[in-house]
């Protein structure tokens, strides 16, 4: 096979002992001159010979390097190839180039990388593929939607790990090294097998003795056949003089004895060429590990954890004469006086025109009327009307409406203070409104005879001045509690059934249990510490056949014993937590959640 080569210079300036002499290649001396040297000993330039690597010139000899002596080098630190990413869903998507070089640099694999600025989610996605943990985050429920739908979808290859049976046998293929016979563990922080460039020198190939035993070990095939070939002929070539195409009048002893010669000389030289790579410096090619083709990875279990941001306001930022406004809503003021965005106005304006959704379409509560209540915790008044048809009239009811902080998570001691006041005050039902509530306020679902209705806010609020009042759109989420049965089995072990959704329906006034066809998803933390909700079991639900859905996606068969596993509304059965606590995470088709506590 041919393979590019440029020849280059076997002599160096400068005198050094032993290599400032005559050496005779192929019947002709050569001389390194009076000022001047070999870049290597006698011994070493016989090996070059040996290995082919060395080539007449005019009056000298050069050495023969090969283009994929030296088959990959270093990228600099200017990027001329990396403008603009392919396939673009989001305004400022970046690259999959540029977070790969930047990722594989700087990590190894099972390191943690973290993006505060999620986007499409390009980051997650190349540290998914690569073997990293990731934290990714954003403050946008479209960056984080496109993101989680990039991940979802998206297919891996399957990277051999070097600490595993089949990376240790592609290792040793690939190195010729034995590798450890101890067991292996699947250790992704061992990192993959990856494919290597040699850096073929002439040194290297100088100093590979290899070379003289295999060189020994063809002569014994190469001589018996050159000998048969020059009698055929009546000839004495030496082996630099054979030539590659037997002529056409030959008889057809030298016709088979120069096919046998050629063939074992091609043998040798591919020998040599194998152990010149084996000796060979290496670089680690990491954007380039082995595969396993016969198997497909997708995404690693991840969750999307949704905080509202708390902020922190300086106290000499405030006016000291700050007050509640009608709408008992804060008003924060500069020293200057100017007043800032008035979040509960805001708040209040799209509440009447989007009203409160529930899970499904028809649970939607629209208020007739609204206006402001001068309360401590209660903002606003709300009417709506209950239940009704085109025969009768439906029942008039008076909400109470409580809107939580702009930045941060509503607490379960405002939600009761809440309560009381809108029970003292006569009203049918109270509404909460806020981005986020703590685990402890989403238990609160009634106080005494008084419905508590706690609606989610869109994120999206937060781009009021964006945003169009049309009363299009779920900018206010009423997520039920879920229904949740817990079963102690035999020693201390116990297992979670998920059986639905306990709703408020706004026609009825009435809460109904739904089944878990509304559950897009539920996560469960068998062990919660009251502080973080740490995924420890995930399951996934719905009306559709996401066995199937999975199957078109993946354009493969997928194991339904071990989706199955996924794919249910009853727990794996788990060991009795060390806090005495467990808590269950519910996730609609919206994307809404609810989190619940329980003593077990």
């Amino acid at each position: 096979m041919a393979r590019p080569y440029q020849l280059t210079s076997l002599i160096s300036s400068g005198v050094r002992a032993n290599t400032t002499v005559s050496w005779n290649f192929q019947g002709k001396p050569y001389h390194s001159g009076d000022s001047s040297n070999w870049k290597t000993s006698l011994e070493g330039l016989r090996r070059l010979s040996l290995a082919d690597r060395i080539e007449k010139r005019k009056n000298t000899i050069a050495y023969v390097r090969f283009i994929d002596d030296f088959a990959a080098y270093p990228i600099s630190n200017v990027w001329t190839d990396v403008a603009g990413a392919a396939g673009i869903i989001y305004v400022v998507q970046t690259s999959t180039t540029i977070a790969q070089r930047c990722i594989l640099m700087a990590t190894d694999p099972g390191d943690l990388v973290l993006d505060p600025t999620c986007g499409s989610g390009t980051t997650a996605t190349v540290a998914e593929q690569w073997g990293r943990r990731w934290i990714t985050i954003d403050t946008s429920r479209v960056a984080l939607a496109l993101a989680r739908t990039r991940l979802m979808s998206a297919r891996y290859p399957y990277y051999l790990l070097a600490d595993s049976p089949e990376g240790r046998a592609k290792e040793q293929a690939v190195s010729g090294r034995p590798q450890p016979q101890s067991a292996a563990y699947g250790d992704l922080r061992q990192g993959f097998v990856y494919e290597r460039a040699p850096h073929v020198t002439l040194k290297s190939i100088a100093n590979n003795a290899e070379i003289d035993v295999i060189w020994e070990k063809f002569q014994d095939k190469l001589e018996p056949l050159r000998g048969e070939l020059n009698a055929a002929l009546g000839q004495s070539w030496e082996e630099w003089q054979i030539p590659r195409e037997a002529e056409a009048g030959w008889p057809e002893p030298a016709h088979a004895a120069h096919a046998a010669w050629w063939e074992a000389r091609i043998a040798r030289q591919r020998e040599i060429d194998a152990s010149i790579a084996r000796a060979a410096d290496v670089e680690m090619l990491y954007d380039r590990p082995y595969a396993d083709v016969s198997k497909v990875r997708v995404a690693g279990p991840f969750t999307v954890e949704s905080l509202s941001p708390h902020r922190i306001i300086p106290s000499d930022s405030l006016d000291l004469d700050e007050e509640f406004d009608a709408l008992g809503g804060r008003r924060e003021r500069t020293k200057a006086g100017t007043p800032t965005q008035d979040f509960s106005a805001m708040v209040l304006e799209n509440l009447s025109a989007a009203g409160v959704q529930g899970r499904d379409r028809a649970d939607r509560v629209r208020f007739t009327m609204l206006q402001p209540w001068p309360g401590r915790f209660i903002g606003a008044e709300g009417r709506f009307v209950e239940g009704g048809s085109a025969d009768e009239p439906g029942l008039e009811r008076r909400a109470a409406i409580l809107i939580g902080p702009e930045f941060g998570t509503l607490s379960r001691p405002d939600l009761v203070a809440a309560a009381r006041e809108a029970a003292d005050a006569r009203f049918d039902v109270l509404v909460a409104c806020a981005f986020a509530y703590d685990a402890h306020a989403s238990e609160l679902t009634r106080l005494g005879p008084l419905p508590i209705l706690q609606a989610k806010m869109n994120p999206d609020l937060h781009m009021a001045d964006d945003l169009k009042t049309t009363g299009k759109g779920n900018l206010f989420v009423v997520f039920g509690e879920p229904d949740i049965d817990i079963r102690r089995l035999d020693g201390d072990r116990m297992e979670v059934e998920v059986r639905g959704i306990d709703v408020f329906d706004p026609n009825t006034g009435e809460v109904r249990s739904d089944d878990t066809s509304g559950i897009a998803a539920w996560f469960i933390d068998t062990d919660y510490d009251e502080e973080s909700f740490f995924v420890r079991h995930a399951y996934f639900l719905g009306a559709n056949d996401p066995y199937k859905s999975l199957k078109t996606a993946l354009k493969a068969e997928i194991d339904e014993a071990a989706w199955a596993t996924l794919y249910r509304a009853t727990s794996r059965p788990f060991a009795r937590p060390a806090t005495g606590r467990i808590a269950v995470k519910v996730i609609n088709h919206f994307g809404d959640e609810v989190m619940k506590v329980y003593e077990v």
